[in-house]
């Protein structure tokens, strides 16, 4: 045997396995084609067993390993059938999969929040894609004008999640965040996830003082992200990233005390930690939503696990 076939990289994917239940969301890594096959009939054969469930929504939990390669499933196919999951408590869920030149992102969650795309609004189809299995592209926002804003004047959110897929090779701009201002700069601003003039993801609110999570890496790396950050007083401050707990802050348990507007892609970050002079994020997002709850480590999990 060569050292070619000896020593070939490890990959990463999510492949359709049909079984009696339907077809399963199976994530393969692999360090050769035949234990491949091998493993993913493997995850078939327990498929076959697990009994009868909805087709697109359902799912199970199961991992084959020989070693050198691992199979473990995820819980849901696509994006839209992990948010869909956790719709109960979503303020907005956001696709962000609509054609180029739309003014409106659809509300996925049931209660007509539908947001609109500030500036120039384009969609990219360039694979890959985060959440390549649902319909549609990635909102391209350009770093200079393009943001989007939501219709619904929240009174000061103590409890929260926000979620998004990001890609970007930019060290600037806001992902997500809460502000006075239904569009351009809010004059009160926290709740928020931005990217550093380092490439680290920060999570900010204030209270009295500053209070921020950062991510101990750069994300600046042109690659699909999932980040997922949430609040409450019994939790502190947690932030998320590709379904993996990366800082968190028990002590941190409330925002500043102000009624406003979610925002993505836009909103000042003036006087934050190495925010930068641009506040705009230059990238795609993807499947952008927030949620009146805290979502679990599971759920985070599952919501990661669709889009890969």
């Amino acid at each position: 045997m060569s050292p070619a076939r000896r020593h070939r990289a490890a990959t990463t994917r999510l492949l359709p396995v049909r079984g009696v239940g339907g077809i399963r969301a199976v994530q393969v890594v692999r360090a050769g084609a035949l234990a491949t096959v091998v493993a993913v009939l493997a995850v078939a054969a327990l498929a076959a067993v697990a009994g009868t469930t909805p087709l697109a929504m359902a799912g199970f939990t199961a991992k084959v390993s020989n070693g050198t390669n691992t199979v473990a499933t995820a819980q849901y196919f696509k994006c839209v059938d992990a948010a869909a999951a956790d719709k109960g408590t979503a303020l907005f869920q956001y696709a962000l999969g609509e054609p180029s030149a739309s003014t409106t992102a659809a509300d996925t969650s049931g209660n007509a929040a539908n947001g609109s795309y500030q500036g120039a609004m384009t969609t990219a189809t360039t694979v890959p894609l985060a959440c390549s299995r649902d319909a549609g592209g990635a909102y391209v926002l350009n770093g200079t004008t393009s943001y989007l804003s939501t219709p619904t004047k929240y009174v000061n959110p103590t409890t929260f999640s926000e979620e998004v897929w990001f890609k970007t090779t930019t060290a600037a701009g806001k992902l997500i965040g809460f502000g006075t201002s239904q569009t351009g700069s809010s004059s009160q601003y926290d709740r928020h996830v931005y990217v550093s003039t380092t490439g680290q993801l920060v999570f900010g609110t204030y209270n009295g003082g500053i209070q921020i999570l950062t991510t101990p890496k750069s994300y600046t790396d042109g690659v699909w992200h999932q980040m997922t950050a949430t609040m409450s007083a019994s939790t502190g401050m947690r932030l998320y990233v590709d379904g993996a707990l990366v800082a968190s802050n028990a002590a941190y348990t409330a925002p500043e005390n102000y009624s406003g507007y979610w925002r993505i892609g836009y909103d000042n970050t003036n006087a934050w930690s190495n925010n930068g002079t641009n506040y705009f994020f230059n990238g795609s997002l993807r499947y952008a939503a927030v949620y009146s709850s805290v979502l679990t480590a599971q759920q985070v999990q599952n919501h990661y696990a669709a889009g890969r």
